[in-house]
């Protein structure tokens, strides 16, 4: 059986190479996979308090020093290990890239955030479906009127996840998802999509088109591209975050998440 370390050292030395720039979710089970924030130190900390106040969707794995990219609790280089980056200036998208160290500045910080990929692995242990995986897909991801703390210039809707089961299985889903809560726990919400602000569940905000099967409740988990939502509607003059779905994998083992 191949060592779960040796599957995690092969897949950063893919991506710090530019040999992988796809989405993560199904990889190196057993690791925690995060979201990534890097923001100016002068907004960073009252992002770090947005982060306590609004844990579901914005579960804190570390935090990096200003002007330093490395986490080292996490064995991850923020500006090398997310297979694609997408860079914004005053809120407004400016270019996607595989590496930042030409980006990077001294007065950068980085936040790495738990994420739902983490307990996917989980569920398929168990027998329950993925169905985004099963089909090659990301996961669909949708903005809604559930709405965070504010703290100074970051307020806004949660963004969920979304994945479909059968009703018998809905409650099995929420069990053990719940036995993740640095990777957002279990659901927020369960079944009509309108009920949180969603018009049309087959047309996601990020990610792909779900994969739902007949009979299936669509069920919604807090997501880490929350804090992209919240942080772009403050237009600070930088702010870089993963690619949705393209996320930082972790030395953290999902265990102790």
């Amino acid at each position: 059986m191949t060592d779960p370390h040796s599957l995690r050292d092969a897949h950063l030395a893919a991506v710090r190479s530019g040999g992988f720039d796809q989405p993560t979710t199904g990889l190196c089970p057993g690791f925690a996979q995060a979201n990534l924030v890097i923001l100016p130190a002068s907004m960073a900390y009252d992002f770090l308090l947005f982060t306590q106040l609004n844990p579901r969707p914005c579960p804190l794995l570390g935090m990096s020093e200003p002007g330093d990219p490395v986490i080292s609790k996490l064995d991850t280089d923020v500006r090398t290990d997310a297979p694609r980056y997408e860079v914004f200036r005053d809120g407004a998208f400016s270019e996607e890239r595989t590496d930042l160290t030409e980006l990077w500045r001294e007065d950068l910080v980085a936040l790495l955030l738990g994420c739902s990929f983490t307990f996917e692995h989980a569920l398929l242990a168990e027998d329950l479906p993925v169905r985004h995986i099963d089909a090659g897909r990301n996961v669909p991801m949708y903005r809604t009127n559930l709405e965070c703390a504010p703290v100074g210039p970051f307020a806004g809707g949660m963004v969920v996840s979304m994945r479909g089961y059968p009703e018998e299985l809905v409650e099995r889903a929420a069990e053990i998802t719940g036995r993740f809560p640095g990777s957002h726990g279990a659901p927020v919400h369960v079944g009509d999509p309108a009920a949180i602000g969603i018009a049309d569940i087959m047309h996601p905000d990020f990610g792909d088109e779900p994969v739902l099967e007949e009979g299936d409740v669509p069920v919604f988990w807090a997501c880490g591209v929350t804090p992209q939502a919240v942080v772009l509607d403050a237009k600070p003059e930088l702010a870089i975050f993963h690619k949705p779905g393209h996320m930082i994998i972790t030395a953290q083992r999902d265990a102790v998440v």
